[in-house]
């Protein structure tokens, strides 16, 4: 060939944000160093052939030092599933653009899971022979299913639940990002290291999640009895980190039922009050000596304070369904993978040095994830 010319419910929408999208890896090729008396015929033609393409660069040197190289090009469409727990700190919601309330230390969240699916699109060259760069085009299906509750102490120092939720939120985002892949390969035998940052944008947030994924892999390449057909086997980790804080604003009406929620709320309202006066009484038949017991006032002082951030943001739902059709949440948190770390197992088939199809599972820690990809290569 001709060389061509060089040319990604309230506190359910909280979490909202929590649905992040994480790609992995490309379809696994990689520059490998022919050795072996067997392959020599092969390392002769590639030392003595021209190398016919643009990329990589040093594509001609490596070429005659006995390197095979990928297909300098190519387009690979994969299918993704991925979930994980996640881990939900210092938690704000305001109503109607109102006063922000501090309800981390109200709120207990026993389950937070955020879940996505959907397909990517990764268009990929090889810049050097040993350094793969890729973008990432996707859209995906979303959700976030959570369980939690508002809890108060009483004047024993004791939590109870006043007010819980048990929902599950959809929606989409839409992806872009690039991403870097080191990697070398002897004798069949490979190691790459996969490094992406992605930007997902979701329309309930202020500004697009950021992902960023590191992914060491260590493999070995099978030769069928066609030249250019083998069978690719691999282990190796996955990292994922997500930044941490996220910010937005949506309408009360399309997160909950609001006659639910409306219920709930008058009943936790009067948890609350009820609690109140047991904590007053309490505290008003200690005896001075008693009152000036450090563990007594960090009792007091404890119950106060949550009961006072619980009443008032009970009471700001409240205000806000009296206009359900216009009421707004607004809301900001931190958050971060319950486990930044799993496992992977990945094989792939590559029929010819064009066509491959690969599947990788991540797994073990608090995250599961599935991929299934077909990838199309050509020179450049």
């Amino acid at each position: 060939m001709k060389k061509v010319t060089f040319n990604s419910n309230i506190l359910v929408l909280l979490v909202l944000v929590l649905g992040f999208y994480s790609p992995l890896a490309n379809g696994q090729v990689f520059t490998n160093k022919e050795v072996g008396k067997k392959n020599q015929q092969v390392i002769d033609s590639l030392k003595t052939a021209e190398y016919p393409y643009v990329l990589p660069i040093w594509g001609q040197k490596t070429t005659q030092k006995g390197f095979q190289l990928p297909y300098s090009a190519g387009i690979g469409v994969n299918y993704m599933y991925q979930q994980s727990d996640l881990i939900i700190e210092n938690l704000k919601v305001g109503f109607n653009n109102g006063p922000m309330y501090d309800i981390d230390e109200i709120v207990r969240f026993n389950s937070a899971v955020s879940t996505s699916n959907g397909v990517n699109i990764r268009p990929d060259v090889w810049l050097f022979p040993f350094l793969n760069v890729y973008g990432i085009f996707a859209k995906t299906d979303l959700s976030t299913a959570i369980g939690a509750g508002i809890y108060i102490p009483n004047q024993d120092g004791e939590w109870t639940d006043v007010m819980d939720f048990n929902t599950e939120a959809n929606f989409q985002g839409t992806t872009a990002g690039i991403g870097f892949t080191p990697t070398i390969g002897v004798g069949g035998g490979w190691f790459a290291l996969d490094m992406n940052v992605s930007w997902t944008d979701v329309p309930a947030l202020d500004e697009p999640a950021m992902a960023f994924v590191l992914g060491p892999r260590f493999g070995k390449t099978f030769k069928l009895k066609n030249q250019d057909q083998n069978i690719n086997v691999w282990t190796g980790a996955f990292r994922l980190h997500i930044n941490s804080g996220t910010s937005g604003s949506l309408l009360l009406s399309d997160l909950v039922s609001t006659d639910e929620l409306q219920t709930k709320v008058d009943n936790g309202i009067i948890k609350v009050e009820d609690t109140q006066v047991q904590v007053d009484d309490w505290w008003n038949g200690l005896t001075n000596q008693q009152q000036n017991n450090p563990i007594n006032i960090a009792k007091y002082e404890t119950a106060n304070r949550a009961l006072a951030t619980a009443g008032g943001f009970l009471n700001s739902i409240d205000s806000a369904l009296n206009d359900e059709e216009s009421a707004s949440v607004q809301y900001s948190l931190d958050k971060r993978p319950a486990d930044m770390w799993n496992f992977l197992l990945g094989t792939q088939y590559q029929h010819n040095k064009h066509w491959m199809v690969r599947c990788e599972v991540g797994f073990l820690g608090s995250r599961t994830q599935v991929l299934a990809g077909l990838q199309y290569r050509f020179g450049l």
